[in-house]
């Protein structure tokens, strides 16, 4: 494929990103539910990138490399976004966004929008990764594509083992004032965000050769993809404004468990970091 192929690409998925992220914020306006920005999201990455994945090379029928990308890229939306609706079908709003709306007060509107079209450039490296790594030049399946799935597949259930403690903690012990340390919530305090950041990771491993590291340069900018969901993570509409809402509603009791429980890599019990 030629760099304007790349470039071609790189522009549709922008724009599709954005209209869907409009539409979020249509569906944001008109429920009062913020939650459902996070499903769409969700469902939007991954539309944009299965599609972008099987988009044909110069007419050709997609690879076993786009199958094989575009069915984890699908399969991690859909179970990432199906588990989001659910939860978001049983509340009234998102906290965190709920802080920002208060804060914004009547700009809040125009702020949100502005807040969605951000995630949506934001998201763009997601996307693009997606379609970098299921285009790498060559016929068949390598050990890489097998590697990048794996861990793809061990991000996606990661993510899933951890969403399903924390549900279970919350039914079993009601959860109103107590904080989840039970699993893999004892050894990190967002389980759940750290195996969504370990699956954006499977996009390099694909994509870059360690063979012939020049021959694809396309594909160092996979990089972006684990790069962006870390940051997004842990610096900005993840870790910060959860953490920020649990301290409110759970007080000391979350202090204590952040003194002894790392914040996002999994690490033993009483080492947090």
């Amino acid at each position: 494929m030629s760099a304007i192929s790349y470039l071609g690409a790189l522009a549709a998925i922008a724009l599709s990103l954005s209209v869907l992220m409009a539409g979020a914020w249509v569906v944001q306006q008109r429920t009062g539910n913020s939650g459902w920005v996070d499903t769409i999201w969700t469902f939007s990455v991954g539309l944009v990138g299965a599609a972008g994945a099987l988009w044909p090379v110069e007419g050709a029928a997609p690879s076993a490399r786009q199958w094989l990308v575009a069915a984890f890229v699908a399969a991690w939306s859909l179970r990432l976004g199906t588990h989001i609706a659910a939860r978001t079908a049983k509340i009234s709003d998102d906290p965190r966004y709920a802080a920002f709306a208060q804060e914004w007060g009547i700009r809040a509107p125009g702020r949100m929008f502005l807040f969605l079209q951000n995630q949506a450039l934001g998201s763009i490296p997601l996307a693009f990764a997606i379609f970098v790594a299921a285009h790498f030049p060559g016929e068949g399946l390598r050990v890489q594509d097998y590697l990048g799935a794996l861990v793809l597949l061990l991000g996606i259930a990661g993510e899933a083992v951890a969403d399903t403690q924390l549900k279970q903690f919350r039914e079993r012990r009601g959860g109103q004032g107590l904080v989840c340390d039970v699993g893999l919530w004892r050894w990190s305090r967002h389980p759940n965000y750290f195996f969504e950041w370990l699956g954006w990771l499977a996009y390099p491993v694909i994509a870059i050769s360690p063979n012939y590291p020049l021959s694809y340069p396309w594909g160092w900018a996979t990089l972006l993809a684990p790069a962006f969901m870390y940051w997004i993570l842990v610096y900005v509409t993840g870790i910060p404004p959860l953490e920020a809402q649990m301290l409110r509603s759970r007080g000391e009791r979350y202090r204590d468990y952040q003194s002894r429980t790392s914040i996002f890599f999994p690490l033993p019990p009483g080492r947090a970091g």
